[in-house]
Parts: structure tokens; sequence; C-alpha cells
């Protein structure tokens, strides 16, 4: 998910002018409560829809620390411009194309058929928006190892970890075409061997929405020589996934095709042979995808044939994420439909990499009918929630953090279910 679109409400009682609490809400897009913090901490944008009180720092006020760009984070009521996507996942594809267009039952899954990648989203790193580079444990944080474990245990597979690019190659030292941050990627590359060593797959994704410094990347040539010098990296190491950005959004279409190639190619010369998901325009929704994406995200080429497009999707109205609410028990499979067929008839494949619903009877069961019809369908390869996290606030009804964030008894049963 989005960090963007986790439209997180602590309650909106207190009043504006009382001082929040040290990690209460004080900020975001629909946000009516504090806006202050209290003596000892301050106001820190994680997200264009939640702004959080940190330790650290003077009180501070959401107005100081919270301006983005309105493209960049602003989804409108109109789901036709705002939804978001799945990517579809990592199979190749092959010279022959299929035709198939039936729509697969959703009935429950049998034998031993399972998704190739089942886990989370793990935020933290991307956090303190408002702050380059940031102070760790102050700003953003890394995805606790416990967290790992206790995913793990369960059969849980993979971990999309979420980063900004800003703080890999600060825009002070030469952002784009610039030196890594030692302190910053010397904490992703500890969690990435953490994850990848257990065995389980460590997706890479700088989730910065097709933007740097606030501003949408234009220049695909730098975009690609951050990817060659970011794949470099890691490329000794099968077990690592790269997302070439986290949801693209109000974009000019080429230029969402030309950055994905570019970081195509990017990865392609470092050497690195692993596995690349892309991600689409507007928020890579998937009940959108077709609409929006299909005719121009096809023309993707790698040598490897390793590409999976990666889609996101949620449950409530407008496919934001930003309600408990969802539409129906069988929302998730409707809007998967389209995309699905998608991929069926150009012989690719698709994740889910971001899913996120309610902790109620109906969402749970729009969730297990939404998977259960992806899985059937052979076009979908794996799924991870919306999101994990140690910052996440207890009372986020996505937060799947164990033990207690409140998806947790919810949704880890179903997600084991297809592991």
């Amino acid at each position: 998910m989005k960090v963007e679109l986790a439209a997180l409400i602590a309650g909106g009682a207190a009043l504006a002018s009382a001082q929040q609490s040290v990690w209460g809400q004080c900020g975001g897009i629909g946000w009516t409560g504090p806006t202050t913090c209290q003596s000892g901490n301050y106001c820190s944008v994680l997200n264009p829809y939640y702004s959080q009180c940190l330790p650290g720092g003077p009180a501070t006020t959401a107005s100081t620390t919270a301006s983005r760009t309105t493209t960049t984070a602003v989804r409108t009521t109109t789901p036709s411009t705002t939804a978001r996507t799945t990517t579809p996942s990592t199979t190749i594809r092959t010279t022959t194309t299929t035709t198939r267009t039936t729509t697969p039952s959703a009935s429950p899954t049998t034998g031993t058929k399972k998704f190739a990648y089942v886990g989370v989203n793990e935020s933290g790193a991307e956090f303190g928006e408002n702050v380059i580079p940031g102070v760790l444990g102050t700003h953003y944080t890394w995805p606790s190892p416990s967290s790992i474990d206790y995913f793990y245990a369960r059969g849980l597979n993979t971990f999309r970890i979420n980063t900004k690019m800003e703080r890999i190659t600060p825009p002070s030292s030469g952002g784009l075409t610039g030196p890594f941050d030692s302190a910053y990627i010397s904490g992703l590359d500890t969690i990435v061997n953490y994850v990848t060593n257990k065995g389980a797959y460590a997706v890479i994704d700088p989730h910065n929405y097709g933007r740097f410094s606030g501003n949408i990347i234009t220049d695909t040539n730098a975009f690609k020589t951050w990817w060659t010098n970011f794949a470099n990296r890691y490329k000794n190491n099968p077990r690592v996934i790269f997302d070439t950005n986290n949801e693209y959004n109000t974009m000019d279409q080429n230029l969402v095709v030309a950055l994905n190639q570019a970081a195509i190619d990017g990865i392609r010369a470092s050497g690195a042979t692993n596995t690349i998901f892309v991600e689409g325009n507007q928020w890579s929704g998937a009940w959108s995808w077709v609409s929006v994406n299909a005719p121009t995200m096809i023309k993707l080429t790698d040598p490897l044939n390793k590409l999976v497009f990666q889609m996101h999707q949620y449950l409530d109205s407008d496919s934001s994420g930003t309600s408990e609410v969802c539409v129906s028990s069988t929302i998730l499979r409707e809007r998967l439909t389209d995309a699905t067929n998608w991929c069926l008839q150009n012989n690719v494949k698709c994740i889910l990499g971001e899913v996120g619903a309610g902790n109620n009877n109906q969402c749970k069961q729009a969730v297990q009918d939404g998977l259960t019809y992806a899985l059937n369908s052979g076009a979908w390869v794996g799924v991870l929630w919306w999101a994990a996290g140690p910052w996440w606030p207890a009372n986020y009804f996505q937060n799947i953090e164990p033990p207690n964030g409140l998806a947790v008894s919810t949704y880890v049963p179903i997600l084991q279910s297809f592991t």
C-alpha cells in the first residue's frame, strides 16, 4: 500500500487547538484533530494521509511539515482516476499467447496449488518524508527482525521493504547519480540480508511514486544510472527482487513506461539476473489496469524475460485503502477480473503487491474470495498485505505488525492458507 494511501484515522474527537501526545496523529488529508505536538515531540509526515508526533525536536504543526505536491498524493473521489493496481507477477513471457478469457471460479483452493510469493509490506524506512536524510529512530525506522521471524515461522516468504530514494542517494550529494548514503544503505543491507538469509524473498521498493525530491522524475538516463548502481549492490543475491518504483501516478503514461524500461535496462546493465517487478500509472491499481496501463505496459521488454507486473488493490469504495468498509464480499474478485484476463491473454503473470481491508466479516470474506479466485486463475503468483512496520498506529485497521496489529488475527491465517 501505499504509504500514501493509508489514510490512518486515529480519531477526530480532539480539537485542532489541542496538542497531540507522542505517537499520535497530527495531520494528513482529511484530518481534523490536533496539528501540534506536545513539547519534546515534532509532527512528521509519514505519508500524505498521516502525520505522526515523533519524539525529538520542538513542538511543530502539521501545516509546516505536511506540504507535498498534490500530484503525488491526493486521490480524488473518482475511482477512474485514482484506483491503485497490483502488479502482475514474475512469470516469464513466452512468444506464444493465449486467448483464455474465461473467468476462473472462486472455489476454495485444493491440493498443493499455492502462490509463489506470500507476505507483507514492511514500512518504516520511507517514513518522515519531510526530513532528508533524517535520523534513524526519529524520522524513520527499519523493519523489526522479530516481525520477519513471526511471519516466516508461519510460512510467509516475501517481504516488500519500502525505502526512500532520497535517503539512498541524497540530493545534497548528487541525487539520482550520486553516491549512496553509507548509514542508510547499511541499514538496508542489514534487513535485506536478514530476510534472504532465512530463505525468504526481499522485494526492494523505492517508495517514491515516480518522484525525487517532490518532483516527477523525467531524466530517464539518470534513473537508469540509479538502478544500475543500486542493482550492482544486490545482484549476487538471487532472493532480492527489484521493484522499479512504487505507484507512479498522475504522470504522462509514456513517461511511466520509459521509466520502467530505463530501470529494467539499468538493472540488466549491472549484470543482475534478478526478477523485476514493474508498476503502472495511477497508483498501479488492478481494477483500472486495463484502461490505464495495459496498452503501453505490455511493450516493456527484458532480455531475461523475468518481469512481473505488480498491481495494487483495495476494497473500499474508491480503491484507495482509506476506509475499513469493503464494498461487498466479492469486491476483490470483481476488481481483479479484467486484469486477470489481461494477464492470461498476454501470457504474463501478476502479483498483488498491495492489498488491504478492514477487520470485519465482509472484508474477510472478500479477501478470501478474491485471493482464491486469483490463485485458481493461474495469472497471479503472489500477494503481499499492506502493511507491517513498527511505527503504524495501534488503531490503523490494516496494521499487520505482530503480535497485536489489528489485522494480525484475521489476515495472517488467510495469508497462511495460500502458502
